[in-house]
Formats: structure tokens, C-alpha cells, sequence
């Protein structure tokens, strides 16, 4: 059986440097981070010092691989040409950022569709995903987050994602990150594990889950609302993380936690313990 790594989000307060002591602190084995503030503002500079202090203090605490999550104002789909554009170029720096430490993937969500029908925010969001990605050939591959489904943000539906990937269709995409709790509070039950997996299969192709966001949910059930849970304490249970800590082992796909700090060493001691 293969292995999956286990992380968390980590916070880069006071720079990149003192993220994986704290991640080593909280028994990580791999690493997520912001590159820079998720609300807005200049990125920190990236100087091959810091680059090189961050990879060697990765090393040095044993994380496997580190993953980038990109800011959550952007938005391919934006009505303005502005925010769409400036999601292009905020995505691309990421990108680059990520090659500069050795990131295995950046994950970004892809926006909302107002003032577009469905089939034009899709359009839009590959429009923009190609532009993003025109002549790149860094290390860091790009993974599309699903989402819970509110309003109308894109990429509650699996099959979207899957139209979108093949309708840009760059290697730089690898697939998806999977959130289990967007996808449950998105119509992807959890708690009944092999259809759920078969549904998501038909709608994606299990070979595109690169990653898992693990995280249990405060909300019921098809709720489309973005609430996160320690892992056993919400609507989708101990039982489904058993489940889907074994889908992930068998194919090495990584899982990030995205509880809240306080007990989030628990969860991760937890998923350790779900490992065969």
C-alpha cells in the first residue's frame, strides 16, 4: 500500500522562514501556506536567501511537500476586466513563487459567476486560466479547488471542474483539490463512501484528485454552505475519514487540514491514526 502525507495550513507570520518549525510543531508532514496576505496588498519579497532558508528548513523538518493556496479575491469570472485580470497575474506570480521553494502544486478557487449565465462563466474562467498559464514552464503545478456551492461561485459541480480542465487543457493543470467538506455541503455524500466515489469518478476521473482538503463540516448535508469542523465532530464523521484516509493511501494523494488552530494537532493525530 502507498503512503499519503498529512498537513495542515500554516500561518508565515513574521515570513516564510518560521513555517515549517510550526508545522513540525504540530506533527506535520507536509505544509500549505499563503505566499502572501490572502485579503490583499504586495507579496512579500521572495529573495534566493529566503527561498533557500525556507527549503532548508523544510528539509530539515522532514516535510514532504509543501503546497501554496493562492488569495480568496480571485475571481476569472468577474463581470470587471479589471479583477479578471488581476486574478491572472496574482495566480501566474504564485506560480512562480511556488517554482522559487520547490512548491509541488498552487491551489486556487476560481470566483463567482454573477452577472453571467453558467455556460459564460465557464467560458471565461478557461479564457482566463489559459492566459494565466501562456508560456509558463515552472515546477509548480496549478490544482482547482471545488467549492460548497453558495451563491454562484464556481466549481461545486465536479463536472465544471472537469470541463474547465480539459477546455484549458495545460499540463501546468494537474486536477483538483478535493475539499470534503465543499463537496458534502455541495451534494457529494461522504457517509455513503462507494457511491459517492463512483459518482465523483463519472463526473471527474478519480486520477484527477491530486490533493485533499480535509475537513469535516458544521453544516448539514447539501447545505452549499463553507463551514469547517474538526474531523469527527461534524455532519460527515470518523467513519468517512477512515474511508477516505484509505482511498488516499492507495493513491498517494496528500491531506491538509483546515480546522481551526486550537485543536487542529488533534486532527492531524487523528488522520495518522487512520493510516494502515
Amino acid at each position: 500500500m502507498k503512503n499519503m502525507f498529512i498537513g495542515a495550513h500554516i500561518s508565515i507570520a513574521g515570513g516564510i522562514g518560521n513555517a515549517p518549525q510550526r508545522a513540525s510543531d504540530l506533527g506535520c508532514e507536509v505544509i500549505q501556506i499563503f505566499t502572501r496576505s490572502p485579503r490583499g496588498g504586495k507579496a512579500p519579497e521572495f529573495t534566493p536567501e529566503i527561498c533557500q532558508e525556507f527549503k532548508n528548513l523544510s528539509k530539515e523538518f522532514k516535510l514532504q511537500n509543501t503546497y501554496i493556496h493562492t488569495p480568496y479575491y480571485i475571481n476569472f469570472a468577474s463581470f470587471e476586466n479589471r479583477i479578471r485580470h488581476a486574478s491572472v497575474s496574482v495566480v501566474r506570480d504564485e506560480l512562480e513563487r511556488g517554482s522559487l521553494i520547490d512548491a509541488k502544486y498552487a491551489i486556487t478557487h476560481l470566483g463567482s459567476a454573477k452577472g453571467m449565465t453558467h455556460n459564460e462563466s465557464i467560458k471565461k474562467v478557461i479564457e482566463m486560466l489559459k492566459k494565466t498559464l501562456e508560456n509558463y514552464s515552472g515546477k509548480t503545478k496549478l490544482l482547482l479547488e471545488n467549492s460548497a456551492g453558495a451563491g454562484e461561485v464556481i466549481g461545486s459541480s465536479l463536472a465544471d471542474l472537469k470541463t474547465i480542465i480539459d477546455g484549458v487543457a495545460n499540463k501546468a493543470i494537474a486536477g483538483i483539490c478535493l475539499d470534503t467538506q465543499h463537496s458534502f455541503a455541495s451534494g457529494y455524500d461522504w457517509r455513503d463512501f462507494e457511491k459517492t466515489l463512483m459518482h465523483i469518478d463519472k463526473e471527474l476521473g478519480l486520477k484527477n484528485i491530486k490533493l485533499i482538503h480535509a475537513n469535516d463540516s458544521k453544516t448539514d448535508f447539501n447545505s452549499k454552505r463553507d463551514r469547517h469542523e474538526h474531523i469527527g465532530f461534524g455532519k460527515i464523521g470518523k467513519v468517512a475519514f477512515q474511508n477516505i484516509s484509505s482511498f488516499v493511501q492507495k493513491n498517494n494523494i496528500d491531506m491538509i487540514l483546515e480546522t481551526e488552530y486550537a485543536k487542529i494537532k488533534e486532527d492531524i493525530k487523528l488522520l495518522k491514526s487512520f493510516r494502515k
